[in-house]
This record gives structure tokens, sequence and C-alpha cells, in this order.
């Protein structure tokens, strides 16, 4: 399996990170793969030694989740469990459960690490984190710390300074837009007369003060109007509504049921049986709107989800980050048949947007990708070594002044990152019309295909039928390609620079292609291979395309 280059980046700082201050700080947001690079780093501090890590997570699938992905990227490395199930050390790389192993019983049971990973690392202040973190340092003051966080600025206003000295890396929501991992979001900032009110609303130790706000935005008139809006901008999309009280939710979920709209409701003292159903009632598109309180913030996603309304303030960036994320994940044809999601229409009847300004804690949506050392400077807050670029400290919320700089909080206007360039694969212009580019491995293959304003990703492996991989946008179905390829291949056959990917056809290859092929003295051996892998599965791919057009009825933009 390959990384990408900017995970191939991430990995590269955050070791680099460890070996000179010991703990290190990873941000990367949803679709940067923070599983895969967490596994990638563990892999490399371990290398061929005998030393032992353990990798931390707070919920069961989680734990899964993270052993299963390792095993890809590390399959040399052997792993345990310790669970409420099992509470084993014997693999070189164990995965454990916070609130198993922070009992005092399991910690006495855990051996000298030589690394501790945290995985959701925002959680590294709480007291359970804590217990682990001081039992390592204590067997073992050697034992370097590795946290990955998507949002590292806490809701409780807790630094994560006591764990972490400094920020490694930080990958940008606006690079994965620009890559195509995430669709973009098209922010509207909606005010239904109660904006003035919400701006007096008092901050609590934990967040605004939830009362108030209910009393502001839990009337019927508000409802309707927020009913109103929704139908114009985003009426066709499934959405995730965020409200302030139970008794608000339970409101706004009775307004879009009684106007005809299927909703569902997800409040935090639901039984889990209750909880289930109604996910899977959405999940199923049964129901288009779900409403919730403070529950499906972290931790959920619905990929054809490409509405977030948001009816309640946010004190802090992160939260509102946290929200917005829920509909930004890409569509996999294979679980959403026929579904198409270009963008994500975030409707915000709050304040947040206003407050906070953008998704980012630096604006940078142009996609570029920075190389080598990542330049930093210090907080003068908490003193951490942070990215030069940030404009809020990762570790203790610091803001530095922007000056008179305005910050955009509308649409992300963006420029797409040239994927072709980034690809540690070659691809070829079959056609010359910029219609068709496929790129091949030695295991695998991928390619892009425009039909009718409509673009699909096909991969496929030798001897084995096309897969339809994404539906949409260009930059979307090229990263979906192009990821395809990561996982199938290896460094040994991905490489561009190779120096027989230049050389002339092979007399097998010229057999095997149409005769003008054989007059077009320019052609090389690889492009020969692209051209051999769409010959063979033209078929497969012609219908697969053409059922993507087809099929594509329903869409999520």
């Amino acid at each position: 399996m390959l990384l990408r280059p900017r995970q191939r980046l991430f990995v590269e700082r955050s070791v680099r990170a460890l070996g000179e201050h010991h703990n290190t700080l990873g941000v990367a947001p949803t679709g940067a793969g923070k599983t895969i690079m967490l596994s990638a780093v563990t892999g490399e501090m371990i290398g061929d030694s005998r030393a032992k890590a353990c990798v931390l997570a707070h919920r069961d699938e989680l734990t899964d989740q993270n052993r299963t992905k390792f095993a890809r990227v590390n399959p040399a490395f052997t792993t345990s469990v310790v669970d409420a199930g099992a509470k084993s050390w014997q693999g070189q790389v164990t995965f454990a459960m916070v609130p198993t192993l922070a009992r005092a019983a399991n910690l006495d049971g855990m051996p000298a690490l030589d690394l501790l990973v945290i995985d959701e690392a925002h959680h590294a202040a709480a007291d359970s984190y804590r217990r682990i973190i001081d039992r390592a340092l204590t067997r073992n003051p050697h034992c370097r710390i590795f946290g990955v966080t998507a949002t590292p600025n806490r809701g409780d206003g807790k630094g994560l300074r006591p764990v972490f000295s400094n920020v490694a890396d930080q990958i940008r929501i606006g690079e994965l837009i620009a890559s195509g991992h995430l669709v973009r979001p098209r922010t509207f900032v909606v005010d239904v007369g109660v904006q003035d009110a919400l701006a007096g609303v008092r901050k609590t130790a934990d967040d605004f003060d939830m009362i108030q706000v209910d009393a502001i935005m839990n009337r019927a008139p508000v409802t309707e109007a927020v009913i109103t809006h929704w139908k114009e901008k985003a009426g066709n999309r499934q959405t995730v509504v965020f409200c302030s009280t139970v008794r608000h939710a339970e409101n706004v979920t009775a307004a879009f049921n009684d106007t005809g709209i299927p909703a569902v409701m997800v409040i935090g003292d639901m039984g889990e049986a209750e909880r289930r159903a109604a996910l899977a009632a959405y999940g199923r598109g049964e129901a288009q709107v779900v409403v919730n309180v403070a529950v499906l913030t972290e931790g959920w996603d619905h990929p054809p989800t490409s509405c977030v309304v948001l009816l309640r303030p946010s004190s802090y960036k992160s939260t509102m980050i946290q929200m917005v994320g829920r509909g930004l994940r890409t569509i996999c044809p294979d679980e959403h048949p026929g579904l198409v999601k270009t963008d994500c229409v975030v409707l915000d009847f709050g304040t947040s947007t206003l407050l906070h300004g953008s998704l980012e804690q630096d604006v940078d949506l142009d996609g570029h990708e920075g190389c080598g050392e990542a330049p930093s400077k210090d907080c003068p807050e908490c003193g951490a070594s942070v990215p030069l670029g940030v404009s809020e400290c990762p570790i203790c919320g610091y803001v530095w002044q922007r000056g008179s700089e305005v910050i955009p909080i509308n649409d992300f206007a963006m420029t797409e990152v040239d994927l072709l360039q980034r690809s540690s694969f070659r691809w070829c212009d079959l056609f010359g019309d910029d219609a068709a580019l496929v790129a091949s491995g030695f295991n695998a293959w991928g390619g892009i295909f425009f039909l009718d304003g409509l673009w699909s990703a096909i991969g496929g492996l030798h001897r084995q039928q096309p897969r339809l991989l994404a539906v949409g946008e260009r930059t979307i179905c090229l990263a979906a390609a192009d990821d395809w390829l990561n996982e199938n291949e290896t460094d040994e056959s991905a490489h561009k620079s190779k120096r027989w990917l230049g050389q002339p056809p092979t007399d097998k290859q010229l057999a095997l292609l149409p005769a003008e092929c054989r007059q077009d003295f320019g052609l090389t051996r690889y492009q020969a291979s692209a051209l051999l892998a769409f010959r063979f599965n033209r078929q497969a791919i012609r219908a697969l395309v053409t059922q993507a057009r087809d099929g594509s009825n329903r869409r999520a933009a």
C-alpha cells in the first residue's frame, strides 16, 4: 500500500518532531486518512527494532478500525488488543480501549512502552488519558507520545500543552477539498431576525448558554423561517440539523414532519436501540432530515448528507468544524449507487460563521503543498512550536491578531490541485482530449472518463472485473482513482520516474495494439500499457460509465 504524497509528508514531519521533542501532535481533518498516517508513523518509529507501541482509542469501533488499517500499512508487525473482551500485550503493537486500560488493575499490567499513539488526541487532557500517559512515562521516561486529531482545541477550554509541546504538521480542510478528498461547503449565513439577540448570549465554561439560545431560537416563527430557507436552498438534500436543547430538537423535528418532510431525532438520553433505529431510518433514506443535540458532532458519518443546518451558535471553532464536517464526505458508488454529490450546503442560522470566519485555522484554499521542514513559530501563550501559517494555536487556542485582514465567510474559492503532478503514478491522456486518463501499475489500473457532463472513476485489478469508484467532479474522481492505485500498488510499481516507463513498447505490446499505434514512433512502453489496460477493459468501462450517467438520477448537489 502507498501513501498519498501529502500523507508521506505528514509522516516525515511527525517522525522528525518525535525525534526532536519526544512528543508531537498532528492535525488532520476528516478525509485526510489519519488512521493510515498514524499507522505509518508507528511503523517508522518501530522499524526493525523490538520496540513496543500502544495505540489508544476511546471507542470499540475505532480500535477495530485502527488495527485493521495498521495491518494493511504494516503487515509484518504482530498486534494484540486490550479491551473489555481481551487484555493481551503479546503483539509488538497493542490497540487499547482507553476506558478499559485506564483502570488501575489493567494499568498495572501495561509493559514499558517505547511509543504511545493517541487517536482523537483532543481527549488527551482528560483524566483517564493522563493516567495512561503518566504511567507510560513512569515505566519508560523515554517513551515518545504521538497524537493525531482533527480538532485539537477542546470544548472545555483545557489545553493540550501538558501532553504536547509542539505540532508537527497540519493538513487543512482546504487542501482536502482542493485534492478531491472532501466536497466543498457552500455556506449561507441566514439572519431570521435573531442575530442581534444571539450576539448577547452569555458564555458558560463549556459553550454559549444553550438555555438562552433556546429562548431565542425555539419559537414557531423562527422554525418556520428556517424550513422555508431550507426548502429554497437544500430541499432535496439529506440534512443534519444541530439544535440547542432537547425541547428545541423536538419542536424542529415536529415542524419538519408537519411540513411533509420525514425527520427523525437523536438525543443523548435515548436508548441505544431507539438511537440506532432513528439513524438507520435516515441511513436508508426513509427520513430526509436527522435532528440532534450535540450527539452527531463527532464520530458519525453518513456520506450522502449534503446539507448541514446550524440552529445553535458555537463559541469554539472546533465544534463548528465538527458539525460542518458531517456533510463533507465524498460518496462511494458501491455503497450509494446512483447518487452524485459535488458540494455541501451549510445553512448557519446562528452566529458561528460570523464569529469564527472559516473552517480553517489558517485560510489557505489554493491547495499549495509545502515540502521538507514545516516552517514553525512559538506560541506566546503556551510556548508550543506550531506551523507558521496557523492563526489559532492548536495546543492552547491562542489567536494571533490578523490586523485588518477580512476573513471570507461564504463559499470556498477553490483552485484545483493538479493531482496529475502530485500522483505517484504517470497518468496518460489516451486520446489527447482530456476525456480519458489512465494510469497503470503491476497489479492494478485506474482511470477517469468524461461522458455527457459527468466524470466517472474506474478501477481494476488484472484479470478481474473493473469497478466504479466515484462519480461527479473531475477532481473527486481523479482522487478516487489515484487512491485505488495507492491501495493496490507498492513503491516498486508506482514511481513515475522509473527509466523503463519511457522506453519503446515491446513487440508483444505492439502486436496487441491497433495498427495506428504501431505508426506512433513516440509511443512509450508505459503509454502502451495504459492503452492496453483500456483496450482489454473497454466494454466493461463503457458499461460502467454509461451506467453512472444513466443511474445518476439522484443528486446530492
